[in-house]
């Protein structure tokens, strides 16, 4: 009870700064689409369309009204749970996004895990030896990962392992014979189509992962429970993997929340590279033919999965360590 009542007014307080972020991205992205010169209808052929027309057209999507009222307008069709309608696909924006944010979902969460999982293994090969060559070698190597674009890394990926060295497809969710399969067969047909993306998504944060990991588990290895187990016998390993890495894990948690906004944003950009059929495709393509409502149903779908993310992350840090609910 008394948890409760320290809990709830710090989440509420981190409940309404969020809503407060996700308004305003929405905001900043309405404006910005909205005041960039041109509109879904300059991809219309001129040959076949009379400016009249035009016109017509550009009435019936709104395009005609001030930018406020265009603004207002969406966003009273938010709060009553309606994204609009896509001009780009021909269906209502909540549809193609329930279509695509499964397969972001997919491909994102398999990127952070093997995101976590290459930092936690980097990161316990350097303890072994810190200062020593391979712990250098391998700071040099995932940061220079983490400092690479994500488009560059896909391409990367994709030269070595799909034309180089044909072990994974370079692109796409599923080969034609799997999108007509079922079962078994379509999930054997799905996993290499996943490993170049997840695998460009999860290299980028191994970096800071490890590195934070690192300095975590440099501090706990002094820790007296760990001289102790090491004075009864027990390996470094074993102490490094048993006593030191469950307490080093907490400050993770932070990492893993600060990286959502970087890994989003990366798997967006993952998703063109490869031509995988998520939302960050959707969105690029919806860019590219200045469909708003998509463009927006998109952004505000992004944004809540990230400060959702951040304040999950928060929630678990403040459980674990009540300090922080100061």
């Amino acid at each position: 009870m008394v948890l409760e009542s320290v809990m709830l007014p710090w989440l509420l307080r981190r409940l309404l700064s969020r809503a407060i972020i996700v308004f305003l991205a929405a905001t900043a992205t309405f404006a910005l689409v909205s005041l960039t010169p041109g509109d879904i209808t300059q991809h219309l052929d001129s040959r076949r369309i009379t400016p009249e027309a035009r016109e017509r057209w550009r009435h019936d999507f709104g395009l005609d009204r001030p930018v406020p009222l265009r603004y207002l307008h969406w966003l009273g069709a938010v709060v009553r749970g309606n994204l609009g309608y896509s001009w780009l696909y021909h269906r209502n924006v909540s549809t193609v996004l329930a279509t695509t944010l499964p397969r972001t979902l997919l491909l994102t969460g398999l990127g952070l895990l093997l995101e976590v999982l290459g930092g936690m293994t980097v990161a316990l090969v350097q303890i072994r030896r810190p200062h020593g060559f391979v712990d250098r070698l391998a700071s040099t190597v995932t940061l220079t990962a983490y400092a690479l674009p994500s488009f560059w890394t896909g391409l990367l990926l994709i030269y070595l392992f799909a034309y180089r060295f044909p072990l994974f497809p370079p692109s796409h969710m599923l080969s034609p014979a799997g999108e007509l399969a079922t079962g078994w067969q379509r999930l054997g047909d799905l996993l290499p189509h996943l490993v170049l993306p997840a695998a460009t998504i999860g290299v980028a944060g191994v970096g800071a992962i490890a590195r934070y990991l690192r300095g975590s588990l440099l501090d706990e290895r002094l820790e007296h429970y760990v001289l102790a187990a090491r004075a009864r016998g027990c390996s470094m390993s074993r102490a490094m993997w048993v006593h030191a890495l469950p307490n080093a894990l907490l400050p993770l948690v932070t990492v893993v929340g600060m990286s959502l906004p970087f890994l989003v944003s990366g798997s967006l950009v993952v998703e063109v590279v490869f031509a995988w059929p998520g939302m960050g495709r959707a969105m690029y393509e919806a860019a590219l033919a200045r469909d708003v409502p998509l463009l927006m149903g998109g952004t505000l779908v992004a944004a809540t999965a990230v400060v959702a993310g951040n304040l999950a992350a928060d929630v678990l840090y403040a459980v674990v360590d009540p300090r922080v609910r100061t």
